[in-house]
């Protein structure tokens, strides 16, 4: 692995516990040597992961959306900034970099790029490890949904078992370090109607 990307959001959050997690995971992605590919901006939790790595010294991609954002949420302490034309563009583009995909506490928008992540994997797009920081415990209602949705019958147990979830980044990324993808034999589908 030589990146990781962090979906997080764009504002700190009502918790010191979120702020502070922030900076442990970029301090051990630098500890580690990996670098940090994010969303661009200099707002939230997202500014303060990617300060973290850039001020020990880590490299840092951010890919931010021209013309969708005001120029100041550009955070212009990074290794290299990309500026694309949309969020599709966006999330291809933080995928190509990554190695494999964190969500930290967030919004709609590190749902939908962590999720759109965990599809790709479901589908056999790609396979790597994606993961949340469960930081007090703010994704269990997020877990149950997804507990809930397989015993419904619209998620397979071992799809949702592709998500690695830890409450401190250190774990996380030992986890990380450890997998071993198994998403390439499990259909998406239980069964498939006959035309």
């Amino acid at each position: 692995m030589h990146y990781i990307c962090v979906y997080t959001g764009s504002n700190v959050g009502r918790r010191p516990e979120y702020q502070q997690a922030a900076r442990s995971l970029g301090q051990e992605l630098n500890a580690r040597g990996l670098g940090l590919v994010y969303g661009g901006g200099r707002a939230g939790l997202m500014g303060i992961i990617a300060d973290s790595v850039f001020t020990a010294g880590g490299e840092v991609i951010g890919v931010i959306p021209r013309d969708l954002f005001p120029r100041e949420i550009a955070n212009s302490q990074v290794t290299k900034l990309y500026e694309v034309g949309s969020m599709h563009e966006r999330k291809a583009l933080m995928a190509k970099y990554a190695d494999g995909f964190i969500a930290l506490p967030g919004g709609f928008g590190t749902f939908d790029e962590f999720f759109e992540m965990l599809t790709w994997s479901q589908l056999g797009i790609h396979q790597k490890p994606l993961g949340l920081l469960n930081i007090a415990h703010y994704f269990d209602p997020l877990l149950s949904l997804i507990e809930h949705a397989v015993t419904e019958g619209f998620v397979k147990d071992e799809h949702a078992r592709m998500i690695i979830t830890a409450e401190d980044p250190s774990d996380l990324l030992d986890a990380f370090t450890a997998y071993t993808p198994s998403n390439g034999n499990i259909s998406k589908w239980s069964t498939i109607p006959e035309p």
